[in-house]
């Protein structure tokens, strides 16, 4: 794009100007904001808006600039370039310098002596919107303008675009909003409290009943409104690398939400408001709407209090206090003061709260119901339902050789029926992640993989087994290698899905008691098997050692109560043993 790439372009013939410096690299027009493209600026009026979070600043202050096509034109850029001079003097070098908020679509660059002082584009994809956080010098101008350089394509470019001046003064609040204190935020003396929740202020915690001025582990957010009910106070709490954050929210899904940050940045707590459109990085909004800032860091723990006014009636994206919410919890890593992706699922309200409202108790959890029921499904079906139809199958076909049950052998239908009941169990189950996330999760790893394959395998079986050749054909053997192939590699399948699924945002049991619990169980299914196994062997080696099947259940039909009594007590072992574990896994999911 610049004058580099324009000589480049002329030394190999080029004749159709593409995309140089669309990485954003670009420091070398930073005095002169001019694209070195061989083309004139556009002269018509530049389609895009420019504008600023707070018309006043002193210096250190945070000012939000954001770069937006006009609402009129259906356009985009693809690269710009960003700057903060002093008003009167544009030639004069960039001042101060800038924070980024999406290091995705935008990187700093040294303009001048300064690192930091001007903003570009990372790639020459299409843009509507950009963002970036100006702060001020020490000794800034008394009158500071945003200047911006944009790139529609490669021959249409509008240079120094005049963005909004911001002054040097005091911030002025608007009469019909509670005044707020333009200090920065203070240390907390002492650290936060549950005392009051349920009477005096609403709480949300995780775990149920924790607090935060004795448990470390403590997930806790409160707030109460003040005798004038004009402002709320927020206490906000818990174990974070980086952020702590709550979210004021008209449905369960991230997006369109007024989001609260409290963000460690070197050792001091930053409180900001932003906004989340869609699934997207909050946009940071002015701060001048939250006061009485204070902060604690100690043990790993962020802790931070504010107040704010019950109504913002001019900003069209937050939301009003008086209105009902659900909830959201949430906390991840930061770098530098800039957050990336929560680390968890947030924690959610069952329900919608009043934030002005009567003080109460608030329950909430980590994991979607549909999730939770998808989780208890698979694990009844797998854990509890094909484990035990496989090993009746395997251990109890001589047993009852004269019990029939609808014209069946008794094992043959209890096999039969588990294994059906587990296929319908399995589909309706693998259905619902899918209904929940409206498609295809690109955030679970392996694990939708490595379900659909089981989800496959359990349908095929099935099908097998219609299709069976008669106990006489010689090719039954075939179908029996398959039958045990096709269930043996979708039993390890499943249990290997089921350790991934434990470790998923959505249903994250606890570590390591999940992984440590589902070992033990895969243990405990193979310590049976092998105890019957045994128990086998040696009823062979007591009667015949003629091998031949028909003679080894002659020889347990010669001793049928201690074969039964040990077969039957081994059965009941198994059973309680299984129900166990999945009652402990149900109860696990329940908590969460």
């Amino acid at each position: 794009m610049w004058h580099s790439y324009l000589v480049l372009a002329v030394l190999i013939g080029c004749t159709d100007p593409v995309s140089g410096y669309s990485n954003g690299k670009v420091s070398i027009a930073c005095e002169d904001m001019v694209p070195q493209h061989g083309y004139e600026p556009s002269p018509d009026p530049p389609p895009y808006n420019i504008s600023v979070d707070k018309s006043t600043f002193s210096p250190g202050d945070n000012i939000t600039v954001s770069l937006r096509v006009a609402f009129s034109y259906p356009t985009f850029f693809k690269g710009f370039l960003i700057e903060a001079r002093d008003a009167g003097k544009w030639n004069s070098p960039a001042v101060g310098f800038f924070i980024l908020t999406d290091p995705h679509e935008s990187q700093l660059l040294q303009c001048g002596h300064t690192q930091g002082s001007g903003v570009s584009h990372t790639s020459s994809t299409r843009k509507t919107h950009i963002q970036a956080v100006w702060k001020s010098p020490r000794n800034p101008p008394h009158r500071v303008q945003f200047l911006v350089t944009v790139v529609h394509k490669y021959n249409m470019y509008w240079v120094r675009i005049a963005g909004p001046v911001v002054s040097l003064g005091v911030t002025t609040v608007p009469s019909t909003v509670v005044p707020a204190q333009t200090t920065g935020p203070t240390a907390l003396s002492t650290p936060l409290s549950s005392a009051g929740c349920g009477r005096n202020k609403s709480c949300l915690r995780d775990p149920v009943g924790c607090h935060p001025e004795s448990d470390s582990h403590c997930y806790f957010l409160s707030f109460f409104t003040d005798q004038e009910g004009q402002s709320v106070m927020f206490e906000l709490s818990g174990p974070a690398e980086g952020y702590m954050s709550f979210a004021l929210s008209l449905d369960k899904w991230m997006g369109n939400d007024d989001v609260y940050l409290c963000v460690n940045d070197g050792g001091r707590v930053t409180i900001s408001a932003a906004h989340v459109t869609g699934r997207k990085h909050p946009e940071l909004v002015t701060e001048e709407d939250l006061w009485g800032q204070t902060w604690r860091l100690a043990d790993g723990v962020i802790q931070c209090r504010f107040q704010r006014s019950v109504l913002l009636p001019q900003q069209d994206n937050r939301f009003s206090l008086n209105n009902s919410y659900f909830l959201f919890l949430a906390h991840g890593r930061s770098q530098q003061g800039l957050i990336s992706r929560h680390d968890r699922q947030p924690l959610i309200s069952t329900h919608q709260k009043v934030i002005t409202g009567h003080p109460e108790i608030l329950c909430g959890s980590r994991s979607p119901l549909l999730i939770k029921f998808h989780g208890v499904l698979m694990l009844t079906v797998w854990m509890w339902m094909v484990s035990t139809a496989v090993f009746i199958a395997r251990h109890y076909k001589p047993c009852w050789p004269d019990t029939t049950l609808l014209g069946q052998r008794l094992w043959f239908q209890l096999h039969r029926t588990m294994m059906v009941l587990a296929v319908v169990l399995t589909g309706v189950a693998f259905t619902l992640p899918f209904i929940y996330r409206r498609g295809w999760s690109k955030r679970a790893g392996s694990h939708p993989y490595i379900g659909c394959t089981v989800m496959a395998l359990s349908v095929i079986q099935p099908i097998m087994a219609i299709l069976r050749p008669a106990p006489e054909s010689p090719r039954r053997i075939i179908f029996s290698w398959l039958h045990f192939a096709a269930g043996t590699v979708g039993q390890i399948l499943a249990a290997a899905c089921v350790f991934l699924g434990a470790a998923q945002q959505a249903l994250l049991l606890p570590s390591p008691w999940s992984p440590v619990v589902l070992t033990g169980w895969l243990l405990w299914i193979v310590l049976v098997d092998q105890l019957l196994l045994i128990h086998s062997y040696s009823l062979r080696r007591r009667g015949n050692s003629n091998s031949d099947e028909t003679e080894i259940i002659h020889s347990e039909s010669q001793q049928p109560g201690k074969m039964s009594k040990v077969k039957k007590m081994m059965l009941v072992v198994f059973l309680i043993g299984n129900t166990g574990y999945l009652a402990a896994f149900i109860k696990a999911i329940a908590s969460i």
